[in-house]
């Protein structure tokens, strides 16, 4: 039998090559170019019997879990909370002293910055604008049920924490222009209705909704205006640089005007600024650094840290940035289970 080198030798192609005529697309196999470097190399081997091995591992492909049962779980979480800061507005509305008997603590941004009624709608309105915003593009990542246990478990513990502060210490009104609703004193029932009206208004002021005081340390607003950014930016391409300026601005002009509007003082938008940005980033440096979790540090020592685990247990990566559509069409109920096995019986008959 001839070797491959031979058979190569009467392979007609190299009739060609001797010719000048070597057709396109016909290389021999055992003298391409290919060949001579695998044997180049074969032969260093040979010589250098020295060599180290090096298996690369193959790369093992992300897998984030949705769980959307944990998602749930923290809506319920948010909710609580949001309506446990309804029921202690109400409460603390009826310590709210007079502004007759103990007038607007000194604020030196209002020594500066004069009333402007028309700002705190522009705050509404831009938080408004940002909460749409994320929930669209919350509706549209691969990884939603994650990014909303995320958004609804620290939402849920900032107002926990609101309510703690409104609570603890009840600020007179920052302006002498703010009218509150008369005290009820013992008339639970009126107070439940107030409760529920604030809840159906979202606790905005142009749905009228919003007809206490007592909410002032820390604002809300700008807790919602923050959180949103933050969640906006963090969850989208890094190259949407327009994009991120453009939330920015609605978050920024939003806070600036809750204190033009002066519904707060400043120590307010300061402590719930400082409060929402520093949460999301512990809880995000804890989520995207795996090795803070198996090692003890100083940031495992908060109290929300057993529940932390709970939530992301099973998510060992870093999130990615991918979109898709919400719903596909048509739904797995409506696909055709014969389609395929018709076109393998169709393929057999043939």
């Amino acid at each position: 039998m001839a070797s491959a080198d031979h058979q190569c030798e009467r392979h007609p192609t190299e009739a060609h090559k001797h010719n000048g005529n070597h057709p396109q697309g016909l290389v021999c196999p055992v003298h391409s170019p290919v060949a001579e470097e695998a044997k180049r190399t074969r032969k260093a081997i040979g010589r250098n019997r020295d060599y180290v091995k090096i298996s690369v591992p193959e790369g093992q492909p992300i897998r984030l879990p949705m769980e959307w049962w944990k998602t749930l779980l923290a809506f319920v979480y948010a909710a609580f909370n949001l309506v446990l800061t309804t029921v202690v507005i109400t409460v603390v509305h009826e310590r709210v002293p007079a502004k007759e008997n103990s007038p607007p603590l000194p604020d030196k941004f209002f020594d500066y910055i004069g009333r402007v009624k028309w700002a705190f709608t522009v705050t509404e309105v831009n938080g408004m604008v940002l909460v749409g915003i994320w929930s669209t593009q919350w509706l549209f990542h691969r990884y939603r049920s994650i990014l909303g246990r995320r958004f609804f478990f620290l939402m849920g513990t900032l107002y926990l924490y609101r309510c703690v502060t409104m609570y603890i210490t009840t600020l007179p009104v920052p302006s002498m222009h703010m009218t509150c609703a008369p005290k009820l004193y013992g008339d639970s029932q009126a107070k439940l209705q107030r409760v529920l009206q604030l809840i159906s208004g979202a606790g905005l002021s142009i749905t009228g909704s919003h007809i206490m005081c007592g909410d002032f340390l820390y604002s809300g607003h700008t807790v919602m205006l923050t959180l949103t950014y933050l969640f906006i930016k963090e969850y989208s391409p890094r190259s949407f640089w327009w994009y991120h300026l453009l939330c920015w601005l609605l978050a920024a002009v939003g806070v600036a005007c809750i204190l033009v509007a002066h519904e707060h003082y400043s120590v307010d938008v300061v402590v719930a600024y400082f409060i929402t940005s520093r949460l999301f980033y512990w809880y995000h440096t804890m989520a995207n650094v795996q090795i803070l979790r198996s090692t003890p540090s100083y940031l495992t020592h908060t109290w929300w840290n057993p529940i932390f685990n709970f939530l992301e247990r099973n998510v060992q990566t870093q999130v990615p940035c991918s979109f898709c559509w919400p719903v596909t069409w048509p739904p797995a109920c409506l696909k055709n289970p014969c389609k395929k096995y018709s076109m393998v019986q169709s393929a057999r008959e043939e």
